[in-house]
């Protein structure tokens, strides 16, 4: 059984998991909560797990010539505000009251800017890779504990980056299996 995972209410940080603090956020606007939840894939390079990439890139530390595919996405001002790695272990990269940049230009029901009343989850993985286990059992957790914390969020609102950049992104993709988030959120 894993323990509950819990959010504390001043800093909007999660409690006794890696902090590795991103500069790529800022304020909501005035008088927004969050509520939607996105579902990202991500791996550097892609289809490639673990490594200090996706830290490096959350902080703006990316070395261009490090990858080949690292020069057009090194220069990017990006974070998400939480990160589940292929072991199930959570990094949060943005205080969740603050405004990630994860999601772009964006659009749920009607509703632009997404940033500014969502919360993003990057999961380590890619559109046609599956996705394990341990990553399911953590994001139903973290999502749990972002609704205990944040009664404007539901898990009837937890959507994929393709679904609020359809034709632009694509992740989680297929390889994602909703039906097994929905039954762990139950």
């Amino acid at each position: 059984m894993h323990s509950a995972l819990r959010i504390d209410p001043v800093t909007g940080l999660l409690v006794g998991v890696r902090q590795v603090l991103s500069p790529h956020f800022d304020e909501r606007p005035a008088g927004v909560t969050p509520t939607l939840i996105v579902v990202h894939g991500i791996s550097l390079p892609e289809g490639e797990f673990g490594g200090p990439w996706i830290d490096r890139l959350f902080t703006g530390n990316l070395l261009p010539d490090a990858h080949p595919s690292f020069a057009s996405v090194a220069p990017l001002r990006v974070s998400a505000h939480a990160v589940i790695r292929r072991d199930g272990a959570v990094t949060q990269y943005v205080a969740f009251a603050a405004r990630a940049w994860h999601a772009g230009k964006s659009v749920y029901q009607g509703r632009e800017a997404c940033n500014d009343f969502s919360i993003g989850i990057e999961l380590e993985g890619a559109d046609h890779i599956p996705y394990a286990e341990p990553q399911y059992l953590s994001l139903s957790r973290l999502i749990g504990a972002l609704c205990e914390a944040y009664p404007s969020l539901s898990q009837s609102r937890v959507v994929g980056h393709s679904d609020i950049a359809p034709g632009r992104k694509t992740d989680p993709g297929p390889a994602f299996d909703w039906p097994r988030l929905k039954n762990l959120l139950v």
